[in-house]
C-alpha cells in the first residue's frame, strides 16, 4: 500500500483536527481517491457523539497519489493531538532551523506519506523551506498510526437516524458558544428547539433557575428527503409555529461548538426526541470543501 500527498491547505487540516480533539484523543482517517473520511466513533467520548466527516481531497491535498488492495483505501487509527503537532510546526510562518546556525526558514512544501520506522506504521510529514540566505531545510516529523484490517474498516457505520422534524440554519457558532459557556454552570442538560417560522431556541430548565435564548428570522433550508423528487408537492404544509424539541448534553454540545474555527455554515437537523444532528460545512454549502456531521443522541426525559 502506498500513500504520497502534498498538504495545500495545512490551516483547514489542522482546524478540522482542532475540532475533533476535543471530542475524542483518538480519531479514524480514511483516505480514499476521491475523499478523505475522519470519524469519532467510540462510546467512550462526552455524551456519545459521534462525528463522520467526508473532506474533498482537492480542498487540503495536491499530488495526491493512493494505491492499496481495498480499493485504493488506506483507512488508520491515529492520535488527533499527534496530527496537530505535526500540522502546528508546518503552518508557522517561519520556524527555528537547527541551533548552530541560529537561523530560520520559509516553510515551501508539506509533504505526508505513507512510511515504517522500526516495523512501526507512520505517517511521515517532511517539511521543505528556504532559510534567509537560501539554503534548503528539511524537517520530519513521524505520527504513529495503526493501519485497520478491512474487515474491522467494513464495520464502521454511521448512526441510525429517522428523518429530521426540521433543519435549521445556526447563528454564528462562535456566538453560540459564548451563551452556551453561560448556561454550562446552570445545568447539565439542555433544549435545541426550532420552527418553520424561523425561531430557534436554547433553553436550560431547573427547580432553581429557568433561561432561555432566542433567535428570530433563522433560515429554514428546505432539504431533500432521501428517494423524494423536486416535483414531489404531496407533503402537507408544516405547522409554522409547531416547535420541535430535542436535550442534549450541555457540555457535549459545547464541545461541538469547538467546530467554529473551521465553520462557515452550520445546519441543525432535529430528530424529535432521537438525536441532533449537525452539518458543519467547510466553505460555502454550494461549493463546500467537505462537510463535518455530528451526531448528538438526545437525553431523554422520562417526566
Amino acid at each position: 500500500m502506498r500513500f504520497r500527498a502534498v498538504i495545500e491547505n495545512v490551516t483547514t487540516f489542522y482546524r478540522i483536527m482542532q475540532s475533533v480533539e476535543k471530542l475524542q484523543k483518538k480519531c479514524i482517517i480514511k483516505f480514499t481517491e476521491d475523499n478523505m473520511h475522519v470519524i469519532c466513533n467510540s462510546d467512550a467520548n462526552e455524551g456519545g457523539i459521534q462525528v463522520w466527516s467526508q473532506i474533498k481531497i482537492e480542498s487540503i491535498f495536491n499530488s495526491y497519489r493512493i494505491q492499496s488492495n481495498s480499493n485504493n483505501e488506506i483507512t488508520v487509527g491515529v492520535s488527533c493531538e499527534a496530527i496537530m503537532g505535526a500540522l502546528k510546526s508546518t503552518s508557522l510562518s517561519s520556524l527555528a532551523s537547527n541551533s548552530t546556525s541560529g537561523s530560520s526558514y520559509e516553510t515551501e512544501e508539506v509533504v505526508v506519506k505513507l512510511a515504517k520506522k522500526n516495523d512501526q506504521a507512520v505517517l511521515n510529514f517532511e517539511i521543505t523551506g528556504t532559510t534567509r540566505v537560501g539554503r534548503k531545510v528539511r524537517i520530519g516529523h513521524d505520527v504513529k498510526i495503526e493501519v485497520m484490517k478491512p474487515a474491522d474498516v467494513a464495520r464502521l457505520t454511521e448512526p441510525m437516524c429517522p428523518e429530521p422534524d426540521i433543519h435549521v440554519l445556526l447563528p454564528s457558532l462562535q456566538k453560540l458558544r459564548v451563551i452556551v459557556e453561560r448556561l454550562r454552570p446552570m445545568s447539565d442538560v439542555m433544549a435545541l428547539r426550532a420552527n418553520h417560522n424561523g425561531c430557534l431556541q436554547l433553553s436550560i430548565n431547573t427547580e432553581s433557575v429557568k433561561v432561555d435564548t432566542e433567535w428570530k428570522k433563522c433560515s429554514i433550508p428546505q432539504m431533500m428527503k432521501e428517494g423524494a423528487s423536486q416535483e414531489n408537492t404531496d407533503d402537507p404544509l408544516p405547522d409554522l409555529e409547531q416547535l420541535f424539541s430535542v436535550l442534549v448534553s450541555v457540555k457535549s454540545f459545547a464541545k461541538f461548538l469547538s467546530s467554529h474555527v473551521v465553520s462557515t455554515t452550520t445546519i441543525a437537523c432535529i430528530c424529535q426526541n432521537h438525536c441532533l444532528i449537525l452539518y458543519v460545512y467547510i466553505g460555502d454549502v454550494a461549493d463546500a470543501g467537505g462537510v463535518l456531521t455530528f451526531y448528538v443522541p438526545a437525553i431523554i426525559d422520562d417526566e
